[in-house]
């Protein structure tokens, strides 16, 4: 029985050093500079019209993926975080922080629409295809605002006990939450508006970035001290620790090639491969650019958009430092 276990063990690693010697190399293959001031956050691809919608300041910039042409500007009062689409219902929903709202936008004409009311700091946003309505995070107040696409109104209010970072849907009934704050994952039943579960984020600490594997039922969770954790979906177990930079606030997915990816502020892109449901390694560790902490994979050219600029010296108070005004671009990544 040992000696079969360590033929085991030693096929393992042969395994997983053979893919390591076989990293995919991704590379910056293009820079879009963008000449206009503000700060960034999220961003989002739409491969339907080819189009990237860009949060940066009081603004979103709406531009062509492929050459960094822009399309248009979408402006609202205050600032902007995250950038949701609803294909069925033409619509847009840029989450607008300080203005605890959402703006709401015609996605063929990019003509504001309107605002709906959301709790304090509205942030990370997206589309839940099962209970076909937008979850919106709110930090400061702690919870969710569900809207309604269809009439555009706030339907719930989903109170958590922590900073809600961003949120991800399984497609079939369940909700999943980064709750920064409380170092956890938040599970909410997407019919009745109820948490669940609160699964912690162990051996991990806080949370940011989220995404998930919904074939094989697999949350990636981007973590504080530079950790990535794989969690079990259907039960909140721990099922891998990974190794990220620092500062990671985005995690992405690509479902074709089973890369996950890891923005990190450090100025880094951490690639790691889903070699089975229950085997992971690090791929690649891309140097990027300073600030890059943000991402949007594309799942149709499979290429990474990440945002930065030119950081000013940060002043005191500050939770992050400035973009200095003019500097602001687009990072291009792929193989």
């Amino acid at each position: 029985m040992k000696t079969f276990k360590l033929i085991a063990l030693f096929t393992l690693f042969i395994s997983t050093g053979a893919f390591a010697q076989q990293k995919p190399v991704f590379k910056i293959s293009d820079i879009f500079h963008i000449k206009s001031g503000g700060d960034y956050d999220y961003l989002t691809v739409d491969s339907a019209s080819n189009r990237l919608y860009i949060s940066h300041g009081n603004k979103i910039n709406v531009i062509d993926k492929f050459t960094g042409d822009s399309i248009a500007i979408i402006s609202s009062k205050k600032d902007v975080h995250g950038i949701a689409l609803v294909h069925k219902f033409g619509k847009g929903y840029i989450s607008n922080g300080s203005a605890k709202s959402v703006l709401v936008f015609d996605l063929k004409t990019l003509k504001v629409l309107g605002h709906v009311p959301a709790g304090d700091f509205s942030d990370g946003i997206f589309y839940d295809d099962f209970s076909k309505k937008v979850i919106c995070c709110n930090g400061k107040s702690k919870n969710l605002t569900v809207i309604d696409p269809r009439t555009d109104k706030a339907v719930a209010n989903i109170q958590l006990t922590g900073w809600p970072e961003t949120a991800v849907s399984d497609g079939k009934g369940k909700i999943y939450v980064n709750n920064s704050e409380k170092a956890e994952v938040d599970v909410i039943n997407a019919s009745t508006y109820k948490v669940i579960h609160r699964w912690p984020n162990r051996p991990a600490k806080a949370a940011s970035g989220l995404a998930i594997d919904r074939k094989n039922m697999l949350l990636f969770a981007g973590c504080d001290e530079k950790k990535l954790i794989v969690i079990n979906a259907r039960n909140g177990k721990t099922i891998a620790t990974l190794p990220i930079g620092d500062e990671s606030d985005a995690i992405g997915f690509d479902k074709k090639s089973k890369l996950i990816y890891s923005s990190n502020g450090e100025g880094t892109l951490t690639v790691i491969k889903e070699i089975s449901p229950i085997k992971f390694a690090v791929a690649q560790t891309l140097k990027t650019k300073k600030g890059a902490r943000t991402l949007t994979v594309d799942q149709v050219t499979h290429k990474i958009y990440s945002t930065t600029g030119a950081l000013a010296p940060k002043k005191k108070g500050e939770f992050r430092p400035s973009v200095i005004p003019g500097t602001f671009e687009v990072l291009v990544i792929n193989k």
